[in-house]
């Protein structure tokens, strides 16, 4: 019986002998050379797919890079109430005959690696007009999300309002904000 509890016990510490040296000489460094590898193909990866999107001429994807794509924090691209932005979203509304009541940017909120603008709109127009607004925003160029929309639409609107012309349109207030996209 001891004889046996002997070859355990000196069993037990060779194995332990073995996958100690085994664990801290053999394979000790291959996670830090994995890692370093791991980094090389994300960039390589990065690489590959803007060369595959030059070579395929896929236009609209690159425009949306393009024009999403600030180089730091500090770009005019990121900047709060963008100028371009602003004179886009102006020239919507005015070519789908919408009446903008007001427009308030609000301070950019910096993401992991965008920053995220939002704007406050209130426009009266009806809801024609509304759905192409929404559709081209969608068509936009920019990183556009529409957050929330309200259309105030109650019953005591109906009760004061004493022309049918008014009902037509529709007082909205909309949350949208504008990605762009941060360069490391």
């Amino acid at each position: 019986m001891t004889q046996r509890v002997n070859f355990l016990a000196i069993s037990v510490l060779v194995l332990t002998l073995v996958f100690y040296y085994s664990y801290n000489w053999v394979y000790k460094e291959k996670p830090t050379e994995i890692r370093a590898y791991d980094k090389k193909i994300v960039k390589l990866n990065e690489q590959l797919i803007t060369a595959q999107i030059l070579a395929n001429k896929l236009d609209r994807v690159y425009t949306l890079f393009e024009r999403n794509l600030a180089l730091s924090a500090q770009d005019s691209l990121a900047d709060d109430a963008s100028i371009p932005f602003l004179n886009s979203l102006t020239s919507t509304i005015d070519s789908l005959g919408i009446q903008l009541s007001n427009i308030r940017p609000k301070p950019g909120t910096p993401l992991k690696r965008a920053i995220e603008t939002p704007y406050d709109l209130e426009i009266r127009c009806n809801y024609r007009q509304f759905g192409k607004f929404l559709a081209e925003l969608e068509r936009s160029s920019r990183l556009i999300t529409v957050k929330q929309y309200h259309v105030k639409n109650g019953v005591e609107r109906l009760k004061n309002s004493a022309k049918a012309e008014l009902l037509k349109t529709q007082e909205i207030e909309m949350k949208l904000s504008t990605l762009t996209l941060v360069k490391e």
